[in-house]
């Protein structure tokens, strides 16, 4: 079943964590901001809407950093539930999809939870006072492949708070999978 996340709460304040990450070191959240901002994405290696886009977001990932934007990824799904969402699995994922930012183990699931999360993915665009001028989806991409000519909805609203300092007005929220939450959490 999909899940939609609210609207973006403009101004609200990044949260920061350390968590470990996919390459062995543990890192901050914080310190994965570039000068002009930081994009917190909240993925899973299982979902279908993350796999449908997962090569956009490693471009996007990658074409921010020339406009000072940087970028992490987090996984905070209950991994004994969906064993495909294990530590194990996040490092095959990330090394076969080529990630060039920090893929993060949330496995407490409290920066989800600190975030408000809804679904895989999500993303929330920071600025360089590290302020939320931006969640909403990718693209205009569901579960299927889509067009390759799309418009680039998190890149170009990033574009605009690295030149800014602000989001834009209109934002359309992502679709995905819902966060799998621990039944203890």
């Amino acid at each position: 079943m999909a899940a939609i996340p609210p609207v973006c709460d403009f101004g609200w304040p990044a949260v920061d964590a350390t968590l470990r990450g996919v390459d062995g070191k543990t890192h901050s959240i914080f310190d994965q901001a570039g000068p002009n901002g930081l994009v917190v994405a909240f993925i899973c290696n299982h979902c279908p809407y993350v796999k449908a886009v997962i090569g956009r977001i490693v471009r996007d990932a990658e074409d921010l950093k020339a406009d000072g934007i940087g970028f992490v990824a987090v996984n905070s799904n209950d991994a004994e539930a969906y064993p495909e969402d294990s530590f194990a699995n996040m490092k095959l994922f990330a090394a076969a999809h080529g990630f060039s930012f920090p893929y993060l183990y949330d496995e407490d699931q409290a920066v989800a939870r600190a975030y408000d999360a809804a679904c895989t993915p999500d993303f929330f665009g920071f600025n360089n006072e590290l302020t939320l001028q931006y969640r909403g989806r990718l693209d205009a991409s569901r579960k299927e492949a889509s067009a390759s000519d799309l418009r680039r909805d998190l890149f170009e609203a990033m574009k605009q708070v690295a030149r800014t300092g602000n989001g834009p007005k209109d934002q359309i929220a992502s679709v995905g999978c819902s966060i799998k939450w621990k039944e203890s959490a």
